[in-house]
């Protein structure tokens, strides 16, 4: 059976070819390659373009796509230019940061035979910084088998439920799928640029694709110092959750009851308030503050937990 292995890039000459070569040293044989690059400004094309004329490269692989745009789209777009471009049914992703284990493939290809209702598999990720040496090894992801999630007993119907609280999936770089049922939902949603995944677990499981996972680790992720050095910045509430709303607005909004909508929008011009006069750094009198308007003053809120408390008397 053939699968795509599609690297997306966007200013990744430093950690492309690492990339690529997992890519290449794969245990499954029947692979094609696509690489597209989203309008990057650095040397990325060059150094793929050349790494793709070597020729123990041109015969490892079925076929060698790149794809190239003269203006940068975004994530969701450079997605659905990889779903275009497939020959193959069956599709794996990755970041031209990141890499494949080994035997990502054939795992892989190994849990669809074996759960043929199975188009969207999810597996262990692990987590390095910056490079992928055993003494920068973080974290694996999820750390144990996600069951109350992705369970034998939890429907499409009963993760989606669960999607529309929060998106519960931190191991999306594993994420393998079938070409026809992603294309069946209409693609990546190329509103949004830069999140494309949390808007696709939620119209997926909407449509009643169950979200499957098997317990393997199939992919290293680097975590860059930098992007971590901001993400362990002490704040209230992360800097994205302007975007986060957004998806929120458009996707789960109209599955929730009211009062928990309005909730939201009252959470969300409390953050903006917050963020308008820099109140956004964890500190004492900040916490407290946020803590009093975002759920004390939040009457959404309050009425939320009186219903609660009503119901189980």
């Amino acid at each position: 059976m053939l699968v795509s292995v599609a690297v997306t890039t966007y200013n990744s000459e430093k950690y492309v070819l690492e990339t690529l070569e997992s890519v290449f040293d794969q245990a499954y044989f029947d692979l094609e390659l696509i690489i597209s690059d989203d309008c990057s400004q650095d040397d990325t094309l060059d150094i793929v373009i050349n790494w793709t004329k070597l020729e123990r490269v041109k015969l490892r692989f079925k076929s060698i796509q790149i794809i190239r745009v003269d203006v940068n789209t975004g994530v969701s777009a450079n997605c659905n230019r990889i779903l275009n471009a497939s020959t193959s049914n069956y599709i794996k992703m990755i970041a031209g940061d990141d890499i494949l284990f080994k035997n990502c493939i054939v795992d892989n290809v190994k849990f669809i035979h074996d759960n043929p209702e199975a188009n969207f598999v999810f597996s262990r990720v692990e987590v390095y910084r910056d490079v992928f040496l055993k003494e920068n090894y973080l974290k694996t992801s999820p750390s144990n088998f996600p069951s109350e999630f992705m369970g034998t007993n939890v429907s499409a119907k009963g993760q989606f439920q669960m999607l529309l609280k929060s998106d519960r999936i931190s191991f999306t770089p594993s994420y393998f799928f079938k070409k026809d049922a992603l294309l069946k939902v209409g693609g990546y949603d190329e509103e949004n640029r830069l999140i494309e995944d949390y808007p696709m677990w939620l119209k997926l499981t909407h449509a009643g694709e169950k979200l499957y996972f098997f317990d393997k680790i199939t992919v290293g992720y680097r975590a860059h110092s930098k992007s971590l050095s901001n993400s362990n910045i002490s704040t209230l509430f992360q800097v994205s959750f302007k975007r986060n709303f957004k998806v929120k607005e458009q996707y789960v909004f109209k599955h929730i009851a009211s009062f928990d909508v309005c909730a939201e929008y009252y959470s969300y011009y409390i953050q903006n308030i917050f963020d308008f006069f820099g109140l956004n750094k964890k500190n004492r009198v900040n916490s407290l503050l946020y803590k009093f308007f975002n759920f004390y003053l939040n009457p959404f809120y309050v009425l939320r937990k009186l219903l609660l408390l009503y119901s189980k008397n």
